[in-house]
């Protein structure tokens, strides 16, 4: 896994495209979080905002239910060219969703730790404080890692949300 943190003009546009998503779900009383998916042309194959409503489905993170549907869609080889820009950093079991789907990149705003601080022990949001690099790290593919980027940013989506 590289610890590369060479974020490019492009990453941030991407990373404040999913800020208006978790904003617009924000809006609807949904959890704010979203995440794209962007191939190696800068294009945006796929976004998602998070899923836990309306069958208050707690494995229903953005991130996780974007990874299952790149993966119905797409083989390894090609999502190892691709990059998942998140509101948040994703969490153990979206980043173990990433590494099965065979993705090659994240780059992610607000910390897992940052997050945990927003929401305490939130019965909707249990914070699993462990970095997604960790994860990665016990794999056997490599995927780079960026983040946080724009964390204050990335962090005002939960202000008076939880």
């Amino acid at each position: 896994m590289s610890v590369n943190q060479t974020v490019s003009a492009q990453d941030e546009v991407f990373l404040r495209r999913t800020f208006a998503l978790a904003e617009e779900a924000k809006a609807q009383g949904i959890h704010p979080f979203a995440a794209i998916l962007v191939d190696g042309n800068n294009t945006i194959l796929m976004e998602q905002v998070n899923g836990y409503l309306p069958d208050l489905d707690m494995t229903g993170h953005a991130e996780r239910v974007l990874m299952t549907r790149a993966s119905k869609a797409y083989r390894p080889d090609f999502l190892a060219g691709c990059t998942m820009y998140v509101s948040a950093e994703p969490c153990a079991m979206c980043a173990g969703a990433a590494y099965w789907a065979g993705l090659g990149r994240v780059v992610y705003s607000m910390s897992e730790n940052r997050l945990k601080q927003i929401t305490g022990n939130h019965p909707e949001n249990p914070t699993l404080d462990l970095p997604c690099r960790v994860v990665f790290e016990s794999g056997q593919r490599k995927v780079d890692v960026i983040g946080p980027v724009l964390e204050d940013e990335g962090a005002a989506l939960h202000v008076g949300f939880w």
